[in-house]
């Protein structure tokens, strides 16, 4: 039977749910709008039930923790289009042995899989809190643009949150067309318009190209030229964040 849900981590939940609510041979979970596979013949849409979705989060906190709970989110967060069926495989292998370290076994592929998903996310996580440049615009916000592998934006929130308490600020996801924002009280997931996103990054603060021309000069300057290795900064900062890095670019 082929369950389609509706890409959020609770529709995913809700159909872990209905595999056991309605007893389904053979499951598989994947999202809504991908070509469905001719081998099903059967196809059941779920409809997201929160409620559904929290039981089945509690339960997984009880067989695999806290930290079990946050390596099969992250693994959803890859968006890998297949990354339902491994995570699937092990949410029922752990239902089946309750009494056993599943996530240790590292013979088993979908466990393996799911490792290999969590070290992805988590690399990429922490590239993100370090990479992320912010410009300050004209109406005292600071504004960041990101366009992570994985979608990481929801893991992200609470190190920015905690780092810059006492500004405004969005962090913009250009490939998935949302964001987050803060305004001195909470962090919200917002959806923003993409051409009006850029407009309004261009509306700078007067002194902001000043501040950044000074952010590049003083790395510029601290630079040692001698112990140059452009081999080690690549593996360490990879280009394709370059262009969001003030030190990299240049007015």
């Amino acid at each position: 039977m082929l369950l389609t849900y509706d890409h959020s981590l609770d529709g995913f939940f809700t159909a872990v749910f209905e595999v056991y609510e309605y007893k389904f041979e053979n499951p598989w979970i994947r999202k809504e709008g991908l070509p469905e596979p001719a081998l099903f013949g059967g196809l059941h849409r779920v409809i997201t039930d929160a409620k559904k979705a929290e039981r089945v989060i509690n339960k997984l906190k009880m067989l695999l923790g806290e930290n079990g709970l946050r390596m099969i989110v992250y693994g959803l967060l890859t968006e890998e289009e297949h990354c339902e069926k491994p995570i699937l495989d092990v949410i029922r292998y752990a239902i089946a042995h309750p009494q056993k370290k599943v996530l240790a076994d590292m013979t088993n592929l979908s466990v393996l899989k799911l490792e290999r998903y969590n070290k992805q996310v988590n690399r990429e996580k922490h590239r993100m809190e370090a990479f992320v440049r912010f410009r300050l615009i004209a109406d005292s916000v600071f504004v960041a643009e990101i366009e992570p592998d994985f979608n990481v934006m929801p893991i992200i929130a609470k190190h920015f949150r905690q780092r810059y308490q006492d500004q405004k600020w969005m962090i913009f996801d250009r490939k998935r067309h949302y964001g987050l924002y803060y305004d001195l009280q909470s962090v919200e997931l917002v959806s923003i318009n993409h051409q009006q996103s850029l407009d309004k990054l261009s509306n700078l603060a007067s002194d902001e190209a000043f501040y950044s021309d000074l952010w590049r000069i003083y790395f510029d300057k601290t630079s040692i030229a001698s112990r140059k290795n452009s081999r080690l900064h690549v593996q360490h900062v990879p280009k394709r964040y370059w262009k969001y890095l003030t030190e990299k670019n240049f007015f």
